[in-house]
């Protein structure tokens, strides 16, 4: 078993090394993939067919197996490297560490939202964006120019509701820890609360389906990922993954939303086998 660790506590050796393994999970043409993985499977409440990545139970368990299979990646690349967390509701600065010129690189210039500065800038010629819904060549942020980060008050909001999630098993509902974390609680876009928000606070392409073109995207989903562990030990007497059971014909969201004991697409797990893991832990 290994550690992911908080990222402001990452030696310049650990960083290096994560950056290094991005930058050839890059130039071997495997990231882009998985660009491609989580664009086909961002599936909104108003389209047609089967939705596991977005709005939708399967968002923690499904992003759970995605991590994992990056990390594994990064990992035939660079053995030893994990994928670390940011802490939203700590590192605040778009001027911090996190983004520093040895890191991720900073905010974009004026004008076009470009970034600049650090590995994965467009000038270097390391991080061309080839899979968008946009026809952006570049990586672009927007950090801080849209609001505020999620605080910790409203991250407890989500975190201190005992049940997993509750009908319709969409984007709608104003109960339910996924819905609250994920974010979509309150129905309008400048109601987006946590996860939500901090995508919409980075800005750029972090806006959209083709969000892991940003390689915080990865760092900002273990968060995620320890925070449902971590409401799994605080509601220790809860159902870890709703609905249990296969819906039932009659019910509007048959056909888009899977059971505990469904396979996800494209992965063939269920969520159910992803409620817990043994493979890592976090610091």
């Amino acid at each position: 078993m290994y550690t992911r660790k908080n990222q402001r506590d990452l030696t310049g050796g650990e960083k290096r090394k994560f950056v290094d393994a991005l930058l050839k999970l890059k130039r071997s043409g495997r990231y882009d993939e998985f660009v491609e993985v989580h664009m086909k499977y961002y599936v909104a409440d108003g389209e047609e067919g089967l939705r596991v990545g977005h709005m939708t139970p399967t968002f923690f368990p499904w992003h759970r197996q995605f991590l994992l299979d990056f990390e594994r990646a990064l990992q035939s690349v660079s053995p030893g490297v994990t994928v670390p967390y940011w802490n939203w509701t700590v590192d605040t600065s778009p001027t911090g560490s996190l983004w520093a010129k040895d890191f991720l690189g900073g905010t974009g210039r004026d004008g076009d939202r470009q970034v600049m500065t650090g590995p994965f800038a467009y000038e270097s010629g390391d991080w061309p964006v080839s899979v968008s819904v946009t026809r952006s060549r570049f990586l672009t942020r927007d950090l801080g120019r849209r609001g505020s980060l999620p605080s910790r008050r409203e991250l407890n909001w989500a975190m201190d509701d005992p049940v997993y999630d509750v009908a319709p098993w969409n984007s709608l509902p104003g109960e339910g820890f996924r819905n609250k974390v994920e974010g979509w609680a309150g129905g309008r876009r400048g109601d987006w609360r946590n996860h939500n928000r901090v995508h919409q606070w980075v800005g750029g392409l972090m806006n959209g389906a083709s969000s892991p073109n940003d390689p915080v995207f990865w760092l900002h989903h273990s968060f995620m990922d320890r925070l449902w562990t971590q409401w799994q030990r605080k509601h220790p007497k809860a159902h870890f993954y709703l609905p249990r059971r296969p819906l039932r014909r009659d019910d509007p969201q048959y056909g888009r939303v899977l059971s505990a004991d469904e396979p996800m697409p494209p992965f063939g797990k269920r969520p159910s086998e992803l409620i817990t893991q043994n493979v890592y832990r976090y610091a």
